[in-house]
């Protein structure tokens, strides 16, 4: 699929949309419209599904030559009835391995498609989102589902179609060796009908719980994997075994039920379907010892109708297969269509040349996921170009909230932030935070290479300036005794790491992107104390020139501050420097003597 096509995410957004809910198979629209996409295969897997659909069909004819003009004519030689039918079965043969080809490709490929569709809109989504959905579940869903769109496409579909075709031409076949009997066996279909009707509204509500119920299985797993070492330390191993179990088993409860129930519902139509042959072969048998019937098209007759009702059958099944696969598409047809909070407008407003300068006017901001707790109130902030500016207060102030709002993960309810004097509603996100260089309270290591961390704030850098950036941040000794340097493979979330060396390779990523704001967020935390200073001191050496913020708990940290804002409650309660602040006997006073015997001690 086109990555740049703008209109493919609409179209299959709108396509799912338009199903009416997870419950009907017009959710396996948005599966159409990227199969469509490829309309040269799906022509070649339409003509294979044909061409083995007629060859198969065509077996009882076959029977039919060989017996009446064979066998009952008492012909010598019969070779050419046998070659017609060696015939049939080589088309058949490369037909349906052509079929099989063609078919599983488009499958692979429309679920490589959806896959990407859906991370590429996942990726637009604001953290409201993350916060509101569960990580874990959203990715059960790139791969369970797409698994079932997978099969869908590259079976089911497939199964169905060629079904439908032997069916149909079956039958037209029926009509022309024995009208009346066939006749009689198309009164057995509305009974055919009569309970897919019934239980399928049933059928679909339990394939949607069963991926729910997978879906639940992965968030459990994941969750204990990502926390293994939590889990073991507190001996809990024996709990989240029984809390994955717990999950497996109503996965596996909700699976039964829906297995029970298409079982049930395939009992009774192969039932109705071979009960209905067996009367037509009774007739049909009495119509041979009459007369009126040949041996061959008794013999076509069987055999023809027994592939008839295989295919009927066998549609009871992938109609099973079509709703699980419904409401697969359905749930990921909700992830493309979810809209992003944070959009740019319609006419983003260019940022000038970047100074540094940021400000928060009378903002006011409440989290989503708690409306009831204000996380600033009537905040007013302006930091000067260069300015180096250290916030400090207890937990829950709000003072990350601020990287949050500076970064347009939110919009404040009431109030503005600007950078470099623009307001973030009225430019394009991508380029406010071109402008930002965050080190997060809580360090993100991706599974990748030293390198692709380091470089990922500037993909483009080069080994020297990966180094400077490594050295800076007191990084360059540990990543030079890796395995490989830069190519050695840090593991999930850094787990090759120390938290240190996390921490300090979230550092030198920042320092790397050489951005003209500099974020750092509890930066130094799980340093010790050598490593601190020297990373102090390397954020006084690129601080210079730059814009700085330093968010700490640590109040030796934040010395080299220009300003020292403490807040409390999502206000600003004092302001100054670290003298000034102790002399004021207030909240940052009573902070310092909780952490310095002789707060006046730390000169700013």
């Amino acid at each position: 699929m086109a990555r740049g096509d703008d209109g493919s995410a609409a179209e299959v957004a709108a396509a799912g949309a338009a199903g009416g809910g997870e419950r009907r198979l017009g959710n396996l629209k948005m599966v159409w419209r990227a199969a469509i996409r490829y309309p040269g295969h799906i022509a070649l897997a339409g003509l294979s599904l044909l061409v083995a659909a007629a060859a198969t069909l065509a077996i009882p004819s076959g029977f039919k030559r060989v017996i009446d003009q064979g066998f009952a004519s008492g012909a010598v030689d019969i070779t050419p009835y046998f070659n017609y039918l060696l015939m049939i079965v080589a088309v058949l043969a490369l037909a349906t391995a052509a079929r099989f080809y063609f078919v599983s490709w488009l499958g692979e490929r429309v679920v490589a498609d959806i896959r990407v569709l859906v991370q590429d809109n996942l990726l637009r989504l604001a953290p409201r989102f993350f916060e509101e959905n569960r990580p874990a579940e959203i990715a059960s869903r790139l791969t369970a589902d797409t698994s079932v769109i997978e099969q869908v496409v590259g079976s089911t579909v497939s199964v169905a179609l060629r079904n439908v075709v032997m069916g149909v031409g079956g039958i037209a076949y029926l009509f022309t060796l024995a009208p009346r009997l066939t006749g009689m066996l198309l009164l057995g279909i509305p009974l055919i009908i009569l309970p897919i009707a019934l239980l399928g509204r049933r059928l679909t509500q339990l394939s949607r719980r069963s991926q729910d119920r997978v879906a639940e299985v992965g968030t459990t797993a994941s969750d204990a994997l990502g926390a293994m070492k939590i889990v073991q330390v507190f001996g809990q191993e024996r709990r989240e075994g029984l809390r994955f179990a717990d999950a497996v088993e109503r996965a596996f409860g909700t699976a039964k039920t829906r297995i029970l129930l298409r079982a049930g519902m395939t009992a009774v139509v192969i039932a109705l379907i071979f009960g209905s042959i067996v009367l037509v072969m009774w007739q049909g048998a009495l119509d041979v010892a009459a007369g009126r019937m040949s041996s061959g098209d008794i013999a076509a007759f069987v055999v023809t109708g027994a592939l008839v009702a295989g295919a009927f059958g066998a549609l009871t099944e992938v109609y099973g297969d079509l709703l699980r696969g419904a409401g697969a598409a359905g749930r990921l047809a909700q992830l493309v269509a979810e809209q992003p909070e944070i959009a740019p407008p319609a006419n983003p407003r260019p940022l000038p040349p970047p100074t540094g300068s940021l400000a928060f006017r009378n903002v006011e901001f409440r989290y989503p996921t708690r409306p009831d707790l204000p996380a600033l109130h009537d905040f007013t902030l302006e930091v000067k170009p260069g300015e180096t500016v250290a916030v400090v207060g207890p937990s829950g102030a709000g003072k990350s909230t601020l990287f949050q709002l500076a970064a347009r993960f939110y919009d404040p309810q009431a109030g503005t932030v600007l950078i470099d004097g623009v307001p973030l509603p009225d430019a394009d996100p991508a380029a406010v935070r071109a402008r930002l260089a965050l080190v997060p309270q809580e360090t993100v290591v991706f599974a990748a290479s030293a390198r692709d961390n380091l470089r990922y704030g500037r993909w483009d850098a080069s080994d020297e300036a990966i180094w400077e950036a490594a050295e800076a941040a007191n990084a360059a000794e540990f990543l030079r005794a890796l395995p490989d340097g830069l190519d050695t493979q840090l593991g999930e979330g850094g787990a090759r790491l120390s938290g240190g060396q996390r921490q300090r390779i979230a550092i030198a990523r920042a320092l790397l992107r050489d951005a003209p704001i500099l974020l750092l967020d509890e930066a130094t935390s799980a340093l010790d104390a050598e490593s601190e200073r020297a990373v102090q001191l390397a954020f006084e050496r690129v601080a210079a020139g730059r814009t700085t913020i330093v968010i700490a708990h640590r109040l030796a940290t934040v010395r080299a501050a220009d300003r020292i804002i403490v807040m409390d409650a999502g206000r600003i309660v004092e302001e100054g420097t670290h003298d000034r602040l102790v002399a004021q006997g207030g909240l940052y006073a009573r902070l310092a003597r909780l952490q310095f015997d002789d707060p006046t001690s730390l000169t700013a």
